[in-house]
Formats: structure tokens, sequence, C-alpha cells
């Protein structure tokens, strides 16, 4: 943990019908030139508890929560995650590690929930900020 300098939001905004493009790499559908957002800032590790751990995360769709869970909800912690991807990897100064999202994602709703062009789609973790994404759609 004494390498991590520090935690930001980030927005994959994923492109739903290219996920499907391959049933066992969704690497497509989630590579956009226009996807991928992170910010607004970096909070410093030694602001947040250890591993940024019991912090509130939010996903609004045009204002109306659509996810909320904590970082402690995550299937693996950040310990974890930089231990296992150190195998696999090299790591270096500058590289960011994306740690998934909480339950609520409009894929897995009834009835399903698609972002659509105009809006407006913001990732919320408390202490670290909130990340603002419009929705556009991809240049042809």
């Amino acid at each position: 943990m004494s390498h991590v300098l520090g935690y930001t939001c980030a927005n994959e905004g994923s492109v739903r019908d290219w996920l499907r493009h391959s049933k066992f790499n969704v690497t497509q559908g989630k590579n956009f030139d226009r996807s991928g957002a992170i910010g607004p800032e970096i909070v410093t590790a030694d602001e947040l508890p250890a591993g940024a751990r019991d912090l509130p995360i939010r996903g609004r769709l045009d204002g109306q929560v659509m996810q909320h869970a904590t970082t402690s909800d995550m299937v693996f912690d950040v310990a974890t995650t930089i231990s296992y991807l150190s195998v696999v990897m090299a790591l270096a100064p500058g590289d960011l590690i994306a740690m998934g999202t909480p339950a609520g994602v409009g894929n897995a709703r009834t009835p399903k929930v698609f972002l659509a062009d105009g809006n407006t789609f913001e990732v919320e973790v408390e202490r670290v900020g909130t990340l603002r994404n419009h929705v556009r759609p991809e240049p042809r």
C-alpha cells in the first residue's frame, strides 16, 4: 500500500453492444475513444482511510441514484488487487487500476436502463469527489 499515490473516480462508459462481440473478452466495449473518464482530481492516500475502505460510492443517472455501496463492498480490496495484478504484469509509477463498479448497472436491471445522448452520469466517491460525464454518441 506504500506504493499507492492516491485515489480518484472512474467512469468507464461501456459500449454495451460492443461488449457482446466476443464471448470471453469485453475489452473492445470498454475502450472507445470517448469512454473511460477519470477525475476530477487525485486525493492522496494519506488523506483517506487505509486502502480507501468504507467510503460511500454512488452512481447517478440524471440525478437519480442507480448505484449505492461502499468501497468495502467491492469484491477485492485494494491491497489484494495490487498483489494479484503484480503477479501477471509489471506495475509502474503512474499506473491506474480501476476497481470495478457497485451493483445496479443498467444492463442488470429490469427493465434494462441504458445511457442515451443527453444523459448525465455522475460517479461520486465520498471524500474523493464527483466525476460528471455528459453522454454523447461515439463519432462514426
